[in-house]
């Protein structure tokens, strides 16, 4: 075997082992923790003593002496236990559990230089070989790592390493490689899927074969054509001169027949295209689905290191806390299971920490000592739902409320007025933690904003629910794959746009007299429920189309929030592949990424959540009031864009209705947030800012505005009820370009100033 040969085939065996080991390391933890809940059963001591064996055979094949001996020295200690010697309780698996510990790492440091790793963890190894040799019964001076004594010493003793690196030609290369390429990434497969792949790849193979005959056969239809051509021209030479010697007796007959076995031909070659096309879908699609089934793994393979974490953390905290886990066997994509660790690490944290009760508490509140947590995952209309659940006290909502208004997130009379859902949706904000001290568990605010960020980033969202006394539930919904997508494709604006089907609620055509209005918005009712409603052309800011007698309306957002967004027409369902768009763009407002259509057409992927947040603050707008009476006819000139931002909502409402009277767009906002986010996602010609509000004031505001490079060019109008010189100056120096004092103020006035600052509504 040649060098190069040799270095492949030692990267392979080594990945092997770091398989094998995760594989072994998993079931051993598991074997242990089942063995501390039910000492009396054999079977997880087989289970251990199997796996024990197993990953110490492994790793003597890679040379890994170390790991052999840790797993020698645990299968010991499993044996003493196994012929009744010794009991393994609580302090016993904790101490086997560490040597899982140094079993995990040693495979992961195999890949880089196991010297080093085993000369950082000499002592660590040489203590646990110590231990176990207590816990087993056995005497003697223990050995370092790496000391395996002279060869034939026992019944388990090892071959010494060789005292020197040996050279690269020699074959006692099964030495740990010290420095090499870093594998690539692995892909686990089954023979049986592997034996499906290759099935499939067979019949794509013969199918492309198909082409060239057909391609072939096509060369008669071209001969027919020419003979058709050839028949007609001498019918043109017998029309222009009939006396011509030699020409057939009808040779209108002739070309007849001719046309005749053409269309004849090509109407049996397109059938048998039609057929093909069937054929290729078909076998696509079956491919696709293999190809998609090899890139699943089983929900379970992700959660290997749970149930000990749950354990240790639970001990660590003083309580009693078992993980059940359903749906091990649900398939996921492994691009999805890689990033689902840390958010259910999150939630198991705060399940653990801020639900679970004590075992004297949960006692006196008449529930068993122990607690249970659970994961659960299965499939749903064609999406994942990963559901992490306690049995414990709940989420108190009544300090929640109290929380929310401390932190000057809403006003004490909104707080009271919120729906459970909207209550805990706050949950979700960074920095908002019902602990009172900060632990090493949990109590910065940050696990359920990493939850939320990591849902949306694979396009999926996440709910949480709660009972007193009862417990807390989070559910995740997520897609299946992030490669492929299924989407319903809408027409706005002369232009194709897919929203993922996971965030439509319904889609309906809907007449216009079950348009309503209200305070200036408009909603229509559904199931018993008000949908607010307005245009997706005044989302996306393109331009309008005519409507015909119903309006085609896509409702977005869950039953706490929902949306009609009225599109130009439905062009149908598909399935789309995503292409993530050039990092340079930044983020797109309201677009998650492209796809391509096939006949090659791009297509946007519409941000359902961001889509929904740019609605929630146009949903005020009213300019849906001419769609609902008339069709809408294609804007001509652009209406120039307002942003009201004021706490108020009487002040909102009369000046939106003053600006859309009088021709211009006009958007408003709730407080200084609200008014700053509005204005980091939309396009304004003009900003008319209150000074005292919530979360942040109008100075504040109108400063972030001026100091932006993109928006500093932005008119900012602050209008407010203090008139004194001090609070015109200090708006001005925040960089307003005027300042309106309500107590002067009515409709000309404000119009007056508009006009100034950015002259007449339309462009």
């Amino acid at each position: 075997m040649n060098p190069s040969d040799l270095n492949d085939f030692n990267s392979s065996l080594i990945e092997l082992f770091r398989v094998e080991a995760e594989n072994q390391t998993a079931v051993l933890t598991s074997a242990l923790l089942e063995l501390e809940r039910r000492p009396a059963s054999p079977q997880p001591l087989q289970t251990l003593l199997r796996a024990a064996h197993s990953l110490k055979g492994a790793a003597h094949i890679v040379n890994l002496l170390p790991a052999v001996e840790i797993a020698h020295a645990m299968e010991d200690c499993l044996v003493a236990a196994q012929n009744g010697l010794i009991q393994l309780g609580g302090t016993e698996i904790d101490r086997l559990l560490r040597g899982v510990d140094l079993l995990q790492q040693s495979a992961k440091a195999i890949e880089d230089s196991i010297p080093a790793w085993e000369a950082a963890n000499a002592a660590a190894i040489r203590g646990f070989l110590d231990e176990m040799r207590r816990l087993s019964g056995q005497t003697g001076k223990s050995r370092g790592p790496g000391e395996t004594g002279r060869p034939g010493a026992g019944p388990h003793a090892f071959p010494e390493a060789p005292a020197e690196k040996p050279a690269p030609h020699e074959d006692s290369s099964l030495v740990p490689l010290r420095k090499h390429e870093p594998p690539e990434r692995m892909l686990r497969l089954t023979a049986e899927s592997l034996n499906r792949l290759l099935g499939l790849a067979g019949e794509s193979l013969v199918e492309s074969r198909w082409l060239r005959p057909f391609s072939d056969s096509m060369q008669r239809l071209k001969r027919l054509h020419s003979e058709v051509a050839q028949s007609l021209q001498v019918v043109r030479n017998v029309v222009e001169n009939p006396a011509t010697p030699g020409t057939p007796s009808d040779p209108f007959a002739d070309a007849s027949q001719r046309l005749a076995e053409c269309q004849e031909f090509l109407a049996e070659k397109l059938e048998e295209l039609d057929l093909y096309d069937r054929r290729s879908a078909h076998l696509s699609h079956r491919l696709y689905l293999e190809v998609l089934r090899a890139r699943m793994r089983p929900f379970g393979d992700g959660l290997r290191r749970f149930p000990r974490m749950v354990r240790d953390m639970a001990r660590s905290l003083g309580k009693e806390v078992r993980l059940e886990i359903s749906g091990e066997s649900t398939p996921v994509d492994r691009d999805i299971l890689d990033r689902l660790e840390t958010p259910l690490a999150h939630l198991l944290r705060n399940a653990l920490d801020h639900g679970c009760e004590t075992p004297d508490e949960r006692m006196r509140a008449g529930k068993p000592r122990e607690a249970v947590i659970r994961i659960e995952a299965h499939h749903s209309a064609g999406m994942l739902l990963v559901t992490v659940s306690d049995e414990g006290a709940g989420i108190d909502q009544d300090r929640l409320r109290r929380l929310i208004v401390e932190k000057n997130l809403v006003t004490a009379s909104t707080a009271e007025r919120l729906s459970e859902a909207e209550l805990l949706k706050f949950l979700f904000l960074p920095g908002l933690t019902l602990k009172e001290a900060v632990t090493e568990v949990s109590g910065r605010g940050i696990g359920l904003d990493a939850v939320q960020n990591m849902v949306k980033s694979v396009r999926g969202t996440v709910r949480v629910s709660t009972q007193p006394g009862r417990g807390t539930r989070f559910q995740l919904q997520l897609p299946l794959t992030l490669s492929v997508l299924r989407t319903l494709l809408v027409n706005i604006g002369g232009e194709p746009y897919a929203i993922p089907l996971s965030h439509i609620n319904r889609t309906l055509k809907l007449p216009r007299d079950r348009i309503q209005a209200l305070e200036g918005r408009h909603y229509f009712t559904l199931d018993g429920h008000q949908i607010g409603l307005l245009v997706a052309h005044q989302v996306l800011d393109c331009e309008a189309q005519p409507f015909g007698a119903e309006l085609p309306v896509v409702v977005l957002g869950d039953r706490d929030a929902r949306y009609g967004l009225v599109v130009d027409r439905f062009l149908g369902e598909r399935e789309l592949v995503v292409q993530p768009l050039d990092p340079r763009l930044g983020k797109v407002n309201d677009i998650h990424a492209a796809a391509l259509m096939e006949d090659g057409s791009p297509v946007l992927i519409v941000d359902a959540e961001d889509l929904l947040d740019s609605i929630e603050r146009l949903a005020s707008s009213g300019l849906l009031a001419r769609v609902a009476s008339q069709p809408a006819r294609p804007a001509t000139r652009k209406r120039k864009r307002i942003l009201a931002v004021d706490d108020s909502v009487t002040v909102r409402e009369l000046e939106r209705k003053l600006l859309a009277g009088h021709g211009y767009v006009a958007d408003v906002a709730v407080d200084g947030m609200d008014g700053w986010n509005a204005v980091l996602t939309g396009h304004y010609d003009l900003v008319i800012i209150d000074v005292d509000m919530p979360r942040m004031d109008g100075i504040e505001l109108a400063a972030r505005i001026k100091r932006d490079p993109d928006l500093k060019s932005v008119p900012v109008l602050i209008v407010s009820y203090k008139d004194r010189d001090e609070d015109r100056l200090r708006g001005l120096e925040a960089g307003a370009d005027y300042y309106l004092t309500k107590g002067s103020f009515h409709d000309e006035t404000l119009l007056q100033a508009v006009m100034d600052l950015i002259g007449q509504p339309e462009s």
